[in-house]
């Protein structure tokens, strides 16, 4: 409809165009021809009005069948989809159906079949209840045929109940610890034939590497004089040099009838080297009265000081331990002046570390942290007269201090079974300290302290039921023991023997290790007559 008014209006347009040019060219000259034209063109546009409103007409109508089909075909897909989703809708109603169907089948054998385990169940407890009845029945039986067969026991054996329970659980008692004792011999012997010739190629082995010569230690140092008179001018008026020396050195000078000498006594070492040296540089000098005394004992104990650390450092290079803390090393190198059962506690330490290196070495495990273990195992010895507590202790305080490792610490902290070693280390450290305190000439000690340790050690072996006597020998690394063989059987000897080692080990202290060595024999006496 649009296009066909537009035709319309655009031919309205050319007629009235026309007219106004017809018009504007010569309005006077073509009037009747412009009014001629003008009905021309009027008829003209009236026919194609119309045609353009039967077109139109036309094309509406087209239209119109056009749509109607265009409605009937989706009308029949519709109804063909609709169609399609009924019959599929269908399909899952009944297969739902069957569903429920099979489902309902299954709901109702279950049914029957727990109606039936029900009955079976009914008639299974019915016959518990029976045999439930017939067993208490027969048990009341065995009881009372259990009692009067008891009382037949207690008249033949003539045992009470209490008194056959005790007789038995001593032949138990007595049968267990056969038992007992047998296992541990075998074991103890599987373990020795195992091991100890390993342990001894080892140890000998570290020995012969670290043979070194070990010299007992006094407690006084003698200070050579030039002459008797130095004597009196040491001494000074009315002994005042004498105490200003005792008083700044803590020393006791002894001056005797010892000719050309003086004896030093002190129980700290660095006190003593001190006093020893201040008092050669008073003789060599000359001069002595206190002010003079005072600058050579400050002379004196600087010297000691460097030389602790020069003694320091020699110990850490020889034994090849790197990275320890200066302080550390100070204290490694008072050990110089430290020692123990009259042996040096530096050149001990140095020791065990070497022997520490090669046991460490030959069993595969950390060389240079047992070396380590081995310097600082006695370093608490250091500080022992400056802090109260044992050395153990002191040298785990003192190493945990300066952040050394956890396992150098424990091995200090066992290494005299305060604590139970739990690394090979710490095991490496106890053998190596043991090695190097208690082979010959290592350690000495004084006649009351031998004395009572060998009491002790056959206090201990006496206390025993069943010892008849007790030997301590080998300077109290072996002791021999005599059993009554009536009381302690072979295979007790072995507990008794075990027992006597522990309660050495908790009450005693001794280097080295104490053989135990227990003896049974029987012996006939008769006369001829």
């Amino acid at each position: 409809m649009h296009w066909i008014i537009a035709v319309i209006l655009f031919i309205v347009g050319l007629a009235i165009g026309s007219v106004v040019t017809g018009v504007v060219v010569n309005s006077k000259a073509y009037k009747k021809g412009v009014d001629a034209g003008i009905e021309q063109r009027k008829q003209q546009a009236e026919s194609l009005m119309g045609s353009a409103e039967k077109e139109a007409e036309r094309i509406v109508e087209d239209a119109k069948k056009d749509a109607d089909n265009k409605k009937k075909s989706a009308l029949v897909e519709a109804k063909d989809e609709i169609h399609k989703l009924r019959t599929e809708a269908e399909k899952e109603i009944k297969a739902d159906k069957e569903k429920l169907s099979r489902q309902e089948k299954r709901v109702q054998q279950k049914e029957e079949n727990l109606d039936k385990k029900t009955d079976n169940l009914e008639k299974k407890e019915e016959t518990l209840n029976q045999k439930i009845k017939s067993a208490d029945e027969k048990l009341k039986e065995a009881e009372t045929i259990k009692k009067s067969q008891m009382d037949v026991l207690e008249k033949i054996s003539e045992f009470t109940k209490e008194q056959a329970k005790e007789y038995i659980i001593s032949k138990l008692e007595d049968d267990l610890i056969h038992e007992k004792a047998v296992k541990v011999a075998t074991y103890e012997q599987q373990v020795k034939d195992e091991c100890q010739e390993k342990a001894r190629s080892y140890i000998s082995l570290a020995i012969a590497k670290v043979a070194s010569e070990q010299v007992s230690e006094a407690a006084v140092s003698v200070v050579p004089l030039p002459n008797d008179e130095m004597k009196g001018r040491i001494i000074g008026r009315e002994g005042r040099n004498i105490r200003t020396l005792e008083t700044l050195t803590g020393v006791d000078l002894i001056i005797d009838d010892t000719p050309e000498a003086i004896t030093l006594s002190c129980f700290d070492q660095v006190r003593r080297e001190v006093a020893r040296i201040a008092l050669e540089k008073l003789i060599a000098d000359g001069r002595i009265h206190p002010t003079r005394i005072e600058e050579m004992v400050d002379k004196a104990r600087r010297e000691v000081e460097y030389r602790i650390k020069q003694e320091g450092e020699r110990a850490v290079i020889e034994t090849n331990v790197h990275g320890i803390n200066h302080e550390l090393i100070k204290l490694i190198g008072r050990l110089k002046f430290r020692t123990s059962y009259r042996q040096n506690v530096l050149d001990h330490s140095i020791e065990v570390a070497k022997l520490c290196g090669v046991l460490a070495s030959e069993l595969g495990v950390d060389a240079n942290m047992a070396r380590r273990a081995g310097l600082l195992h006695d370093i608490g010895k250091a500080l022992t007269a400056e802090i109260e507590g044992s050395h153990v202790q002191i040298g785990v305080d003192v190493c945990k201090k300066y952040n050394e490792s956890p396992v150098v610490i424990h091995a200090i902290e066992a290494h005299h079974n305060d604590v139970e070693p739990k690394t090979v280390i710490a095991c490496i450290v106890q053998a190596a300290d043991a090695i190097s305190a208690a082979r010959p000439a290592a350690r000495s000690e004084n006649y009351e302290s031998y004395i009572k340790r060998l009491q002790k050690l056959e206090e201990i072996c006496t206390s025993y039921n069943g010892v008849e006597k007790c030997f301590a020998v080998q300077a109290g690394r072996e002791v021999r023991i005599m059993v009554v063989p009536e009381i302690i059987n072979d295979e007790k000897m072995i507990i008794v023997a075990r027992q006597i080692a522990q309660q050495i080990e908790t009450e005693m202290d001794y280097p080295g290790q104490i053989k135990i060595n227990l003896i049974r024999e029987s012996r006939i006496t008769d006369y001829a007559k």
